[in-house]
């Protein structure tokens, strides 16, 4: 056998399906097999790929054992002369596995290869090609002086950014991502170090490699896709820990004790100063917004005040105080936090109906302070409409000033479809269930279009305003697909690829974000708002069965467990309602649930109901009040222990 591939799958469902959809096409004239390793994924994962792809070797592991081990796991088993590690949230293209095994059979000396890799709107990644990081190079990438220096022979040797994107090299470490390695090399050199439970594991190998006597060869003659971010978000703090974590094992390992120690210290400041950033990143990202609000509120308010007690000598009003002022404001900020005001993208509707919502709240707060109205509840209303108006003003400012998360969505998308009639048609419902305001417009694929590119450029040309191609992947080829990805990547084009057959549309908005999913009909559940939500009602309600445990513990016979499902669902590992076990591959994934619907339906119910209807419809048309329901209809099952 010329060709084992390896892919290690956690909670990636959709990702592991379209990359061995692509795995498939590229293994046609190469002798292969695959194998999936899953690490314990809730998702669904195992049950897709046993229904799917029985050509696929499915080792299902219990725990997630981590990277190497996984891997480790099926080369172990594996027959092939190559062996390709391959991530879940990579697509190649359908000539990939030629090329490569054509050019490490012409070079008996290469011991591993990469390729060119793209993210989801055809970017090149840097990380394609690496250097070898010691305690200089890694100074370097960890205060910056990389980016600062793309370019440079001395700064630059992370990523190796002195060497051509397209040109054919030899560079030190391979990705992870697509690490293809000859299986002599491997028996001579040993398979992944296993002390790294994720991250390091490719740098370690790979300079093992070059220590072996063979060579690491950067391929560019043959591109993938990498949804870079999908299977980790990289911009956590976890990562950061975890990432120069592995770095300072590797520098234990291969390094002599005083370059290690001092890499260790190196690792150290580096830890402190990324996770800190990561810290500030995080917080400007999601917490300036609504500080800037509160303070706009507050402002208003306290304008208001002033104006109030020149003009009207009311000194022992509730809005003369900074208590009143102070509960006024949040008042109004929770009312645009639950109306979805810092979702992203940015939609004037939710501002609006934040102070639609706050309005007959403030009226309320008023009504019971005081037994009658007085002026200064229209003078609290004035503001807070005051308020609101600048809130949406500023949120227009920052639209016009181009801030990508601060924009407003548009009112119309402009989506252009690629694929045979028939695709278009599935998926043109499919997209315009799930995105509304959307303008779909059509590409046929036929025998007059020999080159896709072109036919792009010429509906670019007539349509300037195209926000997202969306191809059809039974038509268009995998290396069409990210041929075009690359040529139009400097386009702010969002890609995304359709499988109609399975009802979803998958892509990747940039490098930091997680891969979009449209899910025909199976939206409700995984809404922002929706979400919100669900987790507002398992906080709430946790936390007052907890405090008032002493009362509601004698209404269960497994009083501990009752309790720990309680801790659970507060720290959001559990949520009270989920889907039934049996779920149907196709559904969203969300937490794990104590309690479920079809327990509920099947007990009010003397007829046989189909759990997987029942999971449909929890998902299509959730609401709290159907996780009400079903809390109530099922309170004495709150201590289950088989979850």
């Amino acid at each position: 056998m010329k060709l084992s591939i390896v892919i290690v799958n956690y909670n990636v469902k959709y990702f592991l399906k379209q990359c061995i959809e692509s795995v498939n096409k590229a293994i046609q004239h190469v002798d292969s097999e695959v194998f999936v390793v899953d690490n314990n994924s809730t998702d669904g994962s195992v049950e897709m790929v046993k229904t799917l792809f029985p050509n696929v070797i499915l080792i299902d592991n219990k725990d997630n054992v981590g990277f190497s081990k996984a891997n480790n796991q099926a080369i172990r088993q594996s027959k092939g002369e190559y062996v390709l590690l391959l991530n879940p949230d990579t697509i190649v293209a359908e000539d990939t596995f030629e090329k490569v095994v054509n050019f490490m059979d012409e070079h008996p000396n290469a011991g591993g290869l990469g390729v060119k890799m793209v993210d989801g709107n055809g970017n090149f990644l840097p990380e394609s090609k690496r250097g070898l990081p010691t305690p200089d190079v890694a100074f370097y990438k960890i205060f910056g002086l990389s980016s600062v220096f793309p370019k440079s022979k001395t700064f630059s040797k992370y990523h190796l950014g002195f060497l051509p994107d397209d040109e054919i090299n030899k560079i030190d470490v391979l990705s992870g991502a697509f690490m293809f390695l000859r299986k002599e090399t491997l028996d001579k050199v040993g398979l992944l170090d296993e002390t790294f439970f994720m991250y390091g594991e490719d740098i370690d190998l790979s300079y093992r490699i070059t220590l072996g006597g063979y060579d690491n060869y950067y391929f560019p003659d043959s591109s993938i896709i990498h949804y870079k971010g999908e299977s980790t978000k990289k911009s956590s703090v976890n990562y950061v820990f975890i990432f120069y974590k592995a770095m300072a094992i590797f520098a234990e390992k291969h390094f002599g004790k005083n370059k290690a120690s001092l890499f260790s210290a190196l690792i150290k400041i580096a830890i402190f100063f990324r996770a800190g950033l990561a810290l500030f990143n995080r917080l400007i990202e999601t917490s300036l917004l609504p500080i800037f609000d509160f303070i706009v509120l507050f402002s208003s308010l306290h304008v208001v005040k002033r104006i109030y007690q020149d003009h009207m000598q009311a000194y022992n009003d509730v809005l003369t105080t900074n208590l009143s002022i102070l509960g006024l404001a949040l008042i109004m900020f929770l009312a645009l936090l639950f109306s979805g005001a810092y979702d992203r993208p940015v939609k004037h509707i939710h501002l609006i109906k934040g102070i639609i919502i706050a309005t007959p709240l403030i009226i309320l707060s008023y009504l019971l302070v005081y037994k009658k109205l007085t002026i200064s509840m229209g003078a609290g209303i004035i503001a807070i409409l005051g308020a609101g108006v600048t809130i949406i003003l500023v949120r227009y400012l920052l639209h016009i000033l181009k801030i990508s998360s601060l924009k407003f969505e548009q009112n119309k998308k402009y989506t252009l479809v690629i694929g045979s009639e028939d695709e278009i048609e599935k998926s043109s419902v499919l997209i315009s269930l799930t995105q509304p305001n959307t303008n779909i417009l059509s590409l046929v694929i036929n025998e007059s279009i020999k080159n896709v590119n072109e036919a792009i450029t010429l509906t670019l040309k007539n349509n300037k305003s195209i926000d997202e191609v969306v191809f059809c992947s039974q038509e268009v080829s995998y290396k069409q697909m990210i041929s075009s990805m690359s040529q139009y990547a400097d386009q702010s084009i969002d890609f995304k690829i359709a499988y109609p057959e399975s009802k979803f549309v998958i892509g990747s908005s940039n490098l930091n974000t997680s891969g979009e999913l449209y899910l025909l009909k199976l939206k409700g559940i995984t809404s922002k708002r929706n979400k919100r939500a669900k987790r507002t009602f398992d906080l709430s309600l946790s936390l007052a069965l907890i405090i008032s445990f002493p009362l509601t513990c004698w209404f269960f016979k497994n009083k501990l467990t009752y309790l720990k499902n309680l801790f659970a669902i507060l720290r959001g590992r559990l949520s009270f309602v989920g889907f039934s076990k049996n779920k149907n591959n196709m559904l969203p994934y969300i937490k794990k649930g104590v309690l479920s619907m079809y327990e509920w339906v099947k007990r009010t119910n003397q007829k046989p109901i189909d759990s997987e209807k029942i999971n449909r419809i929890y998902s299509n048309d959730y609401s709290v009040v159907l996780d009400i329901k079903t809390v109530k209809n099922n309170f004495l099952s709150l201590d289950k222990k088989d979850i």
